[in-house]
């Protein structure tokens, strides 16, 4: 019996993702974006780049008021860091999950946090944590045209 494959793609979740200076530093790029590749999640934009403080101060926005904003914005600006875009089912929620806890000691093993970081402050990575959070953040750090659409070869075997 043959089996036909209908596919209709159809527009995944989208989530925000960015390797923070420290993980840049310790050479670590290759390794978080595999194991979020190896996840059957799909890359559709990616940037290097030095974070302008204004920037940052949008991005972190939410903090602004906490003791350690400066810190934070200091910190994201001091060195470069790669942005990107995630896309696949319930992608905030899976990329969460293998980003792992924000404080890497609260952090399980197995997360990118808790194999890789040791303080909160130098968490290696950054994930939206909700759909709004993730527009607004692509939307700072990306234009549509800098969204890449496209079908990877192996979607048939990974969704249904």
């Amino acid at each position: 019996m043959e089996q036909k494959f209908h596919w209709r793609r159809k527009m995944r979740e989208r989530t925000f993702v960015m390797i923070k200076p420290d993980g840049i530093q310790r050479g670590l790029v290759g390794k978080l974006i595999k194991r979020l590749e190896q996840s059957g999640l799909k890359i559709v934009a990616m940037k290097l780049l030095s974070v302008p403080r204004n920037i940052a101060e949008k991005h972190y926005g939410i903090h602004k008021e906490k003791k350690f904003y400066e810190n934070l914005l200091d910190y994201i600006t001091s060195g470069p860091v790669v942005t990107m875009v995630w896309e696949g089912d319930k992608v905030i929620e899976r990329v969460r999950k293998i980003v792992g806890a924000t404080d890497p000691l609260e952090a399980r093993p197995g997360t990118i946090r808790g194999d890789f970081a040791q303080q909160i402050g130098r968490n290696l990575i950054h994930a939206s944590d909700s759909p709004e959070n993730a527009r607004n953040e692509i939307n700072l750090w990306f234009t549509n045209q800098e969204i890449i659409s496209y079908e990877k070869i192996d979607e048939t075997w990974i969704y249904e």
